[in-house]
């Protein structure tokens, strides 16, 4: 018997069990084969293959310009690295919004041509029938509340959302409706702690928080972040594991002046 078919896979029902006992759920984003291979290895519960990709993978401003088949191909190549953790790809901006056969024809899409264990979306109400019509297609749904970066534009900042009692009471709606639709999961972006831990406890359903205190039922973070490979952006939620910065643009210095003064390849790295 090989390692590989021993590996018992992270399934929704697994995430449902790992609140249930109170043990915390780990998240991590991947966008290539090899970053994958790396996070599935270390025993992630769960790839998340973001649309932050049009930030740290294609040098964009917002997470806007990514499209429906530049996720599929980021997230075919994440799935071929995974072999334990449940892989959940977002659906892009304009892939789902306003028109629910859209968002099933989309959902679909990353499912068959990815082979993807699941989508995410932004957003509450505003999205029920393509979240219901996507549940009924049988493809798992993890919803997304609080900053929604898909609505950078309407906010017109990413501030900490729902300071404000309205706000933070439509979350909580949106919280449980997500949940009654029949959502696996729901990340929970830049809101208090306090909130967090309310709708944590109020609802059945694992939430992940980022930048949403110590009280979700697990934590995601973008990799390129958490490993310091981007020094660009420091909110206050990242904790940095990592300089692979530093140590990466060393390396790569090592590496031009080795070839400049003739010492690589040496005889030894010769035919």
């Amino acid at each position: 018997m090989s390692i590989h078919s021993e590996i018992k896979r992270i399934t929704t029902h697994i995430l449902q069990e790992m609140k249930g006992r109170g043990e915390k759920i780990s998240m991590l984003t991947a966008y290539d084969f090899s970053m994958a291979r790396m996070v599935d290895a270390a025993g992630m519960d769960i790839i998340l293959v973001g649309d932050s990709a049009s930030n740290v993978m294609a040098g964009h401003e917002t997470t806007l310009p990514i499209t429906l088949d530049q996720m599929i191909y980021h997230a075919s190549s994440v799935v071929r690295g995974v072999k334990r953790a449940l892989v959940v790809v977002d659906l892009p901006f304009g892939s789902y919004q306003g028109n629910s056969s859209e968002a099933l024809r989309s959902a679909i899409r990353i499912m068959k041509e990815s082979g993807a264990h699941a989508v995410k979306m932004e957003g509450g109400s505003e999205i029920r029938e393509s979240v219901v019509r996507i549940l009924s297609a049988g493809v798992p749904v993890m919803g997304h509340l609080g900053l929604t970066p898909q609505s950078i534009y309407k906010f017109g900042t990413y501030a900490v959302r729902a300071r404000e009692e309205a706000e933070a009471k439509k979350l909580m709606d949106d919280a449980k409706l997500l949940e009654e639709l029949g959502c696996f999961a729901i990340v929970l972006e830049k809101i208090p702690a306090a909130l967090a831990k309310t709708v944590s406890e109020s609802v059945t359903i694992p939430m992940i928080g980022i930048g949403a205190g110590p009280h979700a039922d697990g934590q995601v973070l973008v990799v390129h972040d958490m490993l310091g490979i981007n020094k660009e952006f420091s909110p206050k939620f990242l904790r940095r594991y990592a300089d692979l910065n530093t140590i990466i643009e060393e390396a790569i210095g090592n590496y031009i002046r080795d070839v400049k003064n003739h010492s690589f390849p040496n005889e030894k790295e010769a035919y």
